[in-house]
């Protein structure tokens, strides 16, 4: 997917329309508890302020019902801004409006200025399948898409968070801007790099690592991965599942019985096109699900009132004995309940084992979320390759899914 990016074109004297992806976590009196998602913004940014651009940024902010709130509002995000950048960012009142409108007018090379959550506005999420099934939804989604679209002459997805998304800020407002440059940032082009590159063209041997609760959300990425890897370490909840398939007691741990079948089949799949597929040897097995409840590390069945919550340790060995010999690597999911000690050492072994392998020559990608989590709160994040912006959009281009918001951007 080699698309142009702000790099390609020329931003002098124009006004830059930029999706980037603020939606930090905030504590209980809004103060930003992680800025990563706009530190890694701001080469995009400060690209096009030095190339004589001027900047409108938008982006969400957690999930408002589609009006304003203040809990919400991305005033927090404009103050570490102004901070990072070392001058002042515009805070508007809304993203649409005269106000907007008026303050776009008025910016002048070098200026900067953040349009408020752009989810305030219902128009932004509505789906584009019920768009084209309403014609009063559709108006309503381009209309406002119309507005937004106004007040920028080049359009920049720096967005990668929420690529998989329809939104109306990550797909109609460059659609309501063809023959205008339509580019990616940085911060994609990164993204596609690592992510794509890796599938299409890894040196091998290739490990992935799944993990996570469910096998219903990691179907589409085993059915991808498994004709293109030579191993997939399976670990999370989602191992139940596939334990039950084989036959053994799960006890009271969690597994999706209406997709017991469909593990069958993966594992048969798998053997058929030479994927090996490694499931956990043992388990850590609690009777409570709480930090630090009586547990207790077993083989084979789970008792009933037992609970499976993290892979074990002779899991964790054989775990780093195949990424010892990895070339390339790809994780995606917690190997237990990480956020509850002592069922975050499945996944910290992993995170360290990915991390050693990494150092020894293997190219290693994290599919964001939990994943990225374990190795940022070890302090690995230099020992790896690369850290995806994006959980559920790592994820859905692991499965093969092509963006709609990606694809209509410009061709190199």
């Amino acid at each position: 997917m080699a698309k142009r990016t702000v790099a390609d074109i020329n931003v002098k004297g124009k006004k830059v329309l930029m999706r980037c992806d603020f939606n930090v976590p905030l504590d209980e009196n809004q103060n930003i508890t992680n800025d990563a998602r706009i530190t890694k913004a701001l080469p995009t940014i400060k690209h096009v302020l030095d190339q004589g651009g001027s900047v409108i940024l938008m982006s969400h902010l957690g999930r408002p019902k589609g009006e304003p709130d203040p809990l919400f509002s991305l005033s927090p995000v404009a103050k570490r801004l102004s901070e990072l950048l070392d001058k002042n960012v515009i805070m508007a009142k809304d993203c649409i409006g005269p106000d907007v409108e008026a303050r776009a007018a008025a910016m002048k090379p070098g200026d900067i200025m953040l349009l408020e959550n752009v989810r305030f506005c219902k128009e932004e999420t509505i789906k584009d399948k019920a768009a084209k099934e309403d014609a009063q939804l559709r108006q309503a989604k381009d209309d406002f898409a119309k507005k937004i679209a106004a007040l920028g002459d080049v359009y920049v997805d720096d967005a990668f968070g929420t690529a998989h998304r329809d939104n109306a800020s990550m797909y109609t407002v460059p659609m309501m801007m063809e023959g205008k440059d339509r580019v990616t940032g940085f911060l994609i082009e990164k993204e596609l790099k690592f992510l794509g590159d890796t599938v299409t063209n890894p040196e091998k041997p290739f490990v992935a690592i799944l993990g996570g609760a469910k096998v219903s959300d990691k179907i589409g990425v085993i059915e991808n991965l498994m004709r293109k890897v030579d191993t997939i370490l399976i670990g999370g909840a989602m191992a139940y599942t596939f334990f039950k398939a084989q036959g053994k007691q799960v006890g009271n741990s969690l597994c999706e019985d209406d997709f017991v079948e469909k593990a069958t089949s993966l594992l048969k799949e798998a053997q058929d096109v030479g994927c090996e597929l490694v499931l956990p040897v043992d388990t850590v097995v609690a009777k409570e699900f709480k930090a630090h409840a009586e547990n207790k590390v077993v083989e084979g069945d789970i008792e009933d009132g037992w609970e499976g919550l993290d892979i074990g340790p002779r899991t964790c060995g054989l775990f780093a004995k195949k990424l010892a010999v990895a070339k390339t690597i790809v994780w995606n999911g917690p190997m237990g309940v990480f956020e509850l000690e002592p069922f975050d050492a499945g996944t910290k072994a992993v995170a360290q084992a990915v991390a050693d392998a990494t150092q020894n020559g293997a190219k290693s990608v994290i599919g964001g979320g939990d994943s990225a989590s374990a190795i940022i709160g070890m302090g690995l994040e230099d020992k790896v390759s690369h850290i995806s912006t994006g959980g559920g959009a790592s994820l859905e281009f692991l499965e093969g899914k092509k963006f709609k918001c990606l694809e209509i951007l410009d061709e190199k």
